[in-house]
């Protein structure tokens, strides 16, 4: 007989032995008496056997009634389960005093409001200066050993929220979340042209250009990728638009590539934009410094609570300039394209 997961999904544990992090725990139920601890963490915490496989190797990684257990054993009705997962660091980022726009933190995770030109993680030519550096140094100066789990990201020129795990559980859960699109993630972007149809979705699947890996295209054998869009406001008679768009798939440079597919690519995108071959408009180009595209909000259910959990992130500042200059530009005047 199957058991929905705990909701709230955890019980709080006692006070967390050193070097481990707060314990999660469940009690067994009549129904799941004799179930093996493994089918219990998964059913009722749905602990991941990657998870299970991992705190199976530390000293008090799985306990029942506060005493060494292991994935096989069986468990009786009453018994508190409980999965205790070591305290880690990311002892090879760089902490940084970097400027740090938390949105939300709690014990389990980190909301963060990105600006414009920041890598979210540490890659080669960017080990320094990223989302990562500001939030280990963050964390140490709170007294903190976490390590730094991005639960999904954003291309370096896209503002907007990025959401952190703060232990391999809540990453887990949360990257599930992210897998089946529970996860909701809502963007703001300024285009040039605006859609036919005011609200639609763009179903057109995704993957590298061979002649440039780099470089991402709309192509009949690529992965499955879909967009929604929405139509909020138009331009300079149609020349420029704004839209609020939502991924029901997470493809790298998906929304600058899908509309470019439809014909509203985005204003100051180098690399798939009309400013690439000097067709856009210079001052809308200038105004937004990189591509017009802001992650604006965010909704989830927390992994730990169960509560359902929705956040916004304001236009930044260039975005705000270049809607500023868009309302202003009247229907006939000339859009100038000489860059």
């Amino acid at each position: 007989m199957a058991t929905a997961r705990t909701n709230p999904r955890y019980v709080q544990g006692t006070v967390p032995p050193l070097g481990y992090y707060e314990p999660i725990a469940v009690t067994a139920g009549e129904a799941e008496q004799g179930w093996k601890l493994s089918k219990l963490l998964e059913r009722r915490l749905g602990v991941s056997r990657k998870l299970l496989s991992r705190l199976k190797l530390t000293e008090q990684g799985l306990m029942i009634n506060g005493k060494r257990a292991y994935s096989g054993d069986p468990v009786a009705a009453g018994d508190v389960c409980e999965i205790r997962m070591e305290q880690e660091r990311s002892e090879d980022i760089l902490a940084q005093p970097l400027p740090l726009n938390i949105v939300y933190e709690d014990r389990w995770l980190l909301l963060l409001n990105k600006p414009s030109g920041t890598v979210v993680h540490p890659t080669h030519g960017h080990y320094t200066g990223t989302l990562a550096n500001a939030a280990v140094h963050h964390w140490q100066e709170q007294g903190q050993n976490v390590r730094f789990r991005p639960v999904h990201r954003l291309d370096e020129d896209t503002s907007g929220l990025v959401l952190i795990a703060k232990n391999p559980y809540v990453h887990q859960q949360l990257s599930e979340q992210h897998g089946d699109g529970r996860i909701r993630k809502g963007y703001l972007a300024y285009a040039y042209g605006a859609p036919a149809i005011a609200e639609g979705r763009v179903d057109a699947p995704i993957d590298r250009d061979p002649a440039a890996p780099h470089y991402r295209i709309v192509t009949p054998i690529g992965y499955p990728s879909a967009t929604r869009y929405e139509k909020v406001e138009t331009y300079a008679g149609g020349t420029a638009c704004k839209l609020r768009l939502r991924l029901e798939t997470g493809r790298t440079h998906q929304i600058r590539v899908h509309m470019g597919w439809i014909g509203c690519s985005l204003i100051g995108d180098r690399m798939y934009g009309p400013g690439v071959d000097g067709t856009g408009c210079e001052a809308w180009e200038q105004a937004a410094g990189r591509q017009a595209l802001h992650a604006e909000r965010l909704s989830f259910h927390h992994p730990m609570t169960g509560e359902e959990m929705s956040f916004s992130a304001a236009l930044p500042p260039e975005l705000k300039e270049l809607e500023k200059l868009l309302q202003a530009w009247q229907p006939d005047e000339p859009v100038n394209r000489a860059l």
